[in-house]
């Protein structure tokens, strides 16, 4: 890109011409959560962001007349969401496929561009820039809990390439995206699968249920359908196969805690590339693995009631539970661990806490070790795919982030980058 060809501007300039067009969320005591509702106009959280391109994930409600109420705070398809406070440096787009508006929390601010000077997609590959998350950290607010302001995010400066090189440069980003989009709804899609096994076999018991009734399992061979009983018997936890029982995680997995990882957390050092995780999820990098094995792992302090899995080596924080399960049970455990009701095992008085030993002694219906074994027949080729899905994201996004700062500086040019595909 040619100097002369660049715009500089900040976000301000770039925003419609309209009112509510840069703003933030509700005051404080205009959303709680009692306002939240099982359905209507989702509300975009902390949670919703960091899942790559568009905000996504578990949402919760409020009602169309709640979001009329706070109709200067909504989002609407197209807009760009920032995080205000908490994990600063997080930003995503609204989804034009999703909700025709969503609320954002206190904790977001959000901006609707004019689409004659910037293009959204654009702007969302430069504020996850490794310049830009700089700028951010930067110039975030350190009195309290480190923040940013509509202020802030007015002001900060912008390079922008004409429009029509600013689409092409997104487009050129955001096929590699897609590519990692689409490896992540095959992965929902093959855990749904095995997720799917799981419920049949050992939540609801069906090859039982069909023996029972004189029926021959549905989708078995008959090698595995002799593996189930075809009777029921009582137990603490209501009737459960013949010839199974009940026990605690304990009985086939440890738990422990995670780690403080040593020094300061550095997320744009290059190095850094071992995931540390929280209660949440992924928190950032660090040089080294604590767990070079696969381990499960669930919050202890804070976040209760997430269920995580790695395959790669890890460092998991110090507020988690590590669970390791025993040879030929980890994804067994996997769905064991979703089934417990975590959040009401809270022994927090400030914030939610799960203890080691509630953890432990969680009861669920165990069955004979040889059907544990045919469930895991199933489900570790599925969960190899996964694995092999995922590495292939993290190689595609290498690309797209070594492909950024030299398409956003200019160094490489779009017809460059598509001669060199």
């Amino acid at each position: 890109m040619a100097g002369e060809t660049l715009t500089e501007c900040t976000v301000g300039d770039v925003a419609a011409p309209s009112r509510n067009a840069l703003v933030g969320g509700p005051f404080g005591s205009d959303l709680v959560s009692r306002d939240y509702v099982p359905t209507g106009v989702p509300v975009i959280r902390g949670a919703n962001m960091g899942h790559g391109r568009w905000v996504d994930g578990e949402f919760v409600y409020v009602t169309p007349q709640k979001a009329d109420s706070l109709s200067s705070n909504c989002a609407k398809p197209g807009d760009l969401v920032f995080t205000q406070r908490g994990t600063l440096g997080q930003v995503a787009l609204v989804p034009k496929k999703g909700a025709d508006r969503y609320l954002i929390s206190q904790s977001q601010m959000k901006v609707t561009l004019d689409p004659t000077k910037a293009d959204a997609l654009f702007l969302y590959y430069v504020f996850i820039s490794a310049e830009q998350q700089a700028y951010i950290a930067q110039n975030a607010i350190t009195t309290g809990v480190p923040h940013t302001n509509l202020g802030i995010l007015r002001n900060t400066p912008l390079t922008l390439p004409p429009l029509a090189e600013q689409k092409a440069i997104a487009a050129v980003l955001g096929a590699l995206d897609d590519k990692i989009e689409l490896n992540r709804r095959m992965n929902a899609t093959l855990e749904a699968m095995a997720r799917a096994l799981f419920q049949s076999w050992f939540v609801d018991f069906d090859p039982v249920r069909a023996k029972l009734d004189g029926r021959p399992p549905a989708a078995l061979d008959p090698a595995t359908a002799a593996l189930f009983p075809a009777t029921f018997q009582d137990s603490p936890l209501g009737p459960i196969p013949h010839g199974w029982r009940t026990a605690h995680l304990e009985e086939i997995a440890s738990v422990g805690s995670g780690k403080r990882p040593e020094g300061r957390l550095d997320l744009l050092c290059p190095e850094c590339n071992i995931p540390l995780y929280g209660g949440g999820g992924r928190m950032g990098y660090v040089p080294s693995a604590l767990y070079e094995k696969p381990i499960l792992f669930t919050g202890r302090v804070g976040t209760l009631g997430l269920i995580f899995r790695t395959a790669e080596p890890s460092w998991p924080s110090d507020n988690t539970l590590i669970v390791e399960p025993q040879t030929g049970f980890f994804d067994f455990t996997y769905f064991v661990l979703q089934g417990f009701d975590l959040i009401t095992l809270n022994r927090g008085s400030t914030q939610p806490l799960l203890t080691q030993t509630d953890l432990k002694r969680q009861s669920f219906v165990l069955p004979t070790k040889d059907v544990v074994k045919a469930f895991a027949d199933f489900s570790e080729p599925i969960f190899r795919q996964i694995v092999s899905n995922e590495r292939e994201s993290r190689t595609l996004a290498t690309l797209r982030d070594t492909l950024l700062p030299k398409l956003l500086s200019g160094e490489l040019s779009v017809a460059e980058c598509q001669q060199e595909d």
